[in-house]
């Protein structure tokens, strides 16, 4: 809190923090308004009026920490390698998540009336990951929908984990972790493997301007799909490497 804050903002602040604190000490994730208003030393018409309900304070509390928590990952300096810093990012949500499991619970395993600020956040720093990989020509889907798989997915075993009592480092992180990875991320170009050349460009449109017509047309949608998305890398790859797909 700065020194510019008002009483209403330090008074707010220090809600937050003693629920935080009785949040991290329940085992049950569970406690009392009058619990925090004894250890924030406040009346109950002040948390009230600052938060509105006992869920209020709950969405307050688990948006304060996890922005707190987006600020130090954004701090670290990148790899490099866009695959490492996705890897990274992926390790730090679910080590955050079994580390403070009532928050994360809060955040994405309860019914909310849309999502909160910081993980709106959380999702366009994803977003922004993917379409980083994109650019270096190695996404297999676009970039909103591989945001979300790897969204889905990450919540996903995170909250495994935590209802489960696993630790962060459980290999079943890392074999989530490393399928989505190959679900949505293709491998680096093979050094001395043919170039993508406009040529080939140019038959892979004709291609996919064939997919609802002919034996093409029989395939299922699924099969569709996949080869759209593989035509579509030729042609990333294609602007990466400096080609012309006209």
């Amino acid at each position: 809190m700065t020194k510019e804050a008002s009483p209403a903002q330090r008074t707010r602040a220090l809600i937050i923090d003693a629920a935080a604190g009785l949040l991290a000490a329940s085992a049950s994730g569970e406690f009392s308004t009058r619990e925090v208003c004894d250890a924030a030393g406040v009346a109950a018409p002040t948390l009230y009026h600052h938060f509105g309900d006992k869920d209020g304070l709950l969405r307050e509390v688990a948006a304060d920490r996890f922005s707190r928590y987006l600020t130090r990952k954004q701090g670290l300096e990148t790899t490099g390698d866009p695959v490492e810093d996705f890897l990274r990012g992926w390790d730090m949500h679910v080590e955050f998540g079994v580390t403070n499991p009532a928050l994360y619970t809060i955040m994405y395993g309860r019914p909310m009336d849309g999502r909160t600020a910081p993980a709106d956040h959380a999702h366009a720093v994803l977003v922004t990951m993917m379409r980083d990989l994109e650019r270096a020509g190695r996404l297999r889907l676009p970039a909103e929908t591989a945001a979300d798989v790897v969204a889905s997915a990450a919540v996903g075993v995170t909250l495994h984990l935590i209802r489960t009592r696993a630790a962060a480092d459980d290999h079943l992180s890392a074999i989530v972790r490393d399928a989505v990875t190959a679900a949505v991320i293709s491998p680096p170009a093979v050094p001395g493997a043919p170039p993508v050349t406009p040529r080939l460009v140019r038959a892979a449109a004709r291609l996919e301007a064939e997919l609802p017509h002919g034996p093409v047309g029989t395939l299922r949608a699924s099969e569709t799909t996949l080869l759209r998305e593989w035509l579509a890398q030729l042609s990333v790859l294609s602007r990466a490497t400096g080609g012309d797909p006209s």
